[in-house]
């Protein structure tokens, strides 16, 4: 059985409480409920993690990279927070990987803040989800089973 890997960057530890008008009020661990829902489904199993560190994100999607090319990792769904907009890290770390990678935001990014409508992670990203809510991530991993 191949593992949706499912990574978490900054303040995504606080929903259900931040901005709720904006992320809903459901909280990570419901998130991580229906992700798990989603890879029974689709028959993969859920790795699902949460940092507020950038090198952390870069260690896990290195670590992506190596499980992909042993077979066992069907691909990554990445919220990587406001990383997405800062960090060219996190673009060299999927390129250089090669991981099959869906970029995913809750928000509709595109309707929010002008600095949020550019991303460093959409090149480098098969597919990009945003707007769907916490449900987007459901999505995602149907995406992963798509492809």
């Amino acid at each position: 059985m191949k593992t949706a890997l499912g990574l978490n960057g900054p303040n995504l530890n606080l929903l259900g409480t931040r901005e709720p008008a904006v992320y809903g009020s459901q909280t990570l661990d419901d998130v991580q409920a229906l992700c798990a829902h989603a890879c029974n489904a689709h028959g993969f199993a859920l790795d699902f993690r949460q940092t507020n560190h950038e090198g952390t994100l870069v260690d896990w999607l290195h670590e992506a990279g190596q499980l992909q090319a042993a077979g066992t990792l069907a691909g990554v769904v990445l919220n990587a927070g406001a990383y997405t907009h800062t960090s060219v890290a996190l673009h060299d770390a999927i390129k250089g990987t090669g991981i099959t990678l869906i970029e995913l935001h809750i928000s509709n990014v595109h309707a929010r803040e002008a600095f949020r409508h550019h991303s460093y992670i959409s090149p480098a990203a098969k597919a990009v989800m945003a707007g769907f809510g916490v449900n987007g991530y459901a999505l995602a991993i149907a995406g992963l089973a798509g492809i």
